[in-house]
């Protein structure tokens, strides 16, 4: 058995954590922490883990003493948290996976530009934890800073202008966190639909980073979200413009052989709608692209839960990778329907 601890178990993305480690069959949780529930157990503050897990919250003041009674940590805190805790753990074994953003980033200036944060541990040996590209990394790293899914491969293979991507992204209100916030509450967000931070987001950076590290060149894109109202959920609509003799089944035959064989990667193909609704509760991504022969371009739409393969289920997979598991372990559920 491998003792995981979750720093962090009370937010949205904790909780989820939890429900995928209690069915871990190799992972014992040690410890879980909450420093605003201190004391409690975490079935007061989240009842559908009535039965099923019976720890009580600890502080993270003895942070030291958990890293040395665990194999992993998971951190599910706000940005500017994650690398205390890392710094706090560098001289133990212990291995960590951020939830956040503390660790995302090859290069701590760009971090510090979009979350205006400085960034106190330079110098950690991290990895960025998108599984389906950086798996080979993920399995010796002592940091992996998890991350959310979204469609790579066309940059990969240069079939598309790398500096035309457009991506709009659709979520539910969960992926806010779990506290009290004025445009959250029901009869704020009830039939209504609206973008925010647009041109400013801070998961801009870290997408314009992967595709980087896959097509070798410098990429900059828009990205604008977009709040529906819904728990749970993303749904992804992205655009690039193809270069000249690119056709159709060029762009199939590169999603087939970029993720053909990945286990959490559903492609529906070429003129296929995913929906939020068919990966709702699970680690998978659905993936459907159209070819607009008039502009020449390509849309590619995918959708995922945030709370799963957003969060807590990328994290597990992450984990599963690092530990020496098989991937799919505790991950292989069928979404909620309906």
């Amino acid at each position: 058995m491998v003792k995981v601890s979750v720093i962090g178990a009370t937010g949205y993305a904790g909780a989820e954590l939890l429900s995928i480690l209690i069915r871990h069959p190799q992972a014992q949780i040690a410890h879980i922490t909450s420093e605003s529930h201190t004391g409690k157990k975490i079935s007061e503050l989240y009842p559908h883990l009535r039965g099923l897990c019976y720890l009580t919250l600890e502080s993270l003041a003895d942070i030291e003493s958990i890293g040395a009674d665990s194999d992993f940590i998971f951190i599910a805190l706000p940005h500017g948290h994650a690398m205390d805790a890392g710094l706090k753990l560098d001289k133990l074994p212990v291995r960590i996976i951020d939830l956040g953003a503390d660790y995302r980033f090859s290069d701590t200036d760009v971090y510090e530009a979009w979350y205006k944060v400085p960034h106190k541990h330079k110098d950690a040996h991290r990895v960025y934890g998108l599984a389906e590209i950086y798996r080979n990394q993920i399995r010796d790293a002592k940091i992996i800073g998890n991350a959310g899914c979204f469609t790579t491969a066309l940059v990969k293979h240069h079939l598309v202008d790398a500096n035309s991507i457009i991506v709009d992204a659709a979520s539910g209100v969960s992926g806010a966190g779990r506290g009290l916030k004025l445009g959250n509450h029901f009869a704020e967000l009830y039939d209504n639909f609206k973008a925010y931070n647009v041109a400013h987001h801070r998961h801009t950076p870290e997408i314009e980073q992967a595709l980087k590290d896959l097509g070798g060149e410098e990429i900059i894109i828009n990205f604008t979200p977009h709040l529906v109202p819904m728990s749970r959920g993303i749904l992804a609509t992205c655009y690039a413009t193809l270069k000249e003799n690119v056709s159709g089944e060029m762009v199939d035959a590169t999603f087939h052989k970029m993720y053909g064989g990945e286990k959490f990667i559903r492609l529906l193909g070429r003129d296929a709608y995913p929906e939020t609704k068919f990966v709702r509760g699970s680690n998978y991504c659905d993936l459907g692209w159209h070819i607009d022969e008039r502009t020449h371009r390509v849309i590619i739409l995918s959708a995922i839960d945030n709370l799963v393969k957003g969060a807590a289920g990328q994290a597990v997979q992450n984990f599963n990778i690092a530990a020496g598991f098989y991937e799919s372990i505790a991950l292989d559920v069928v979404p909620f329907y309906p």
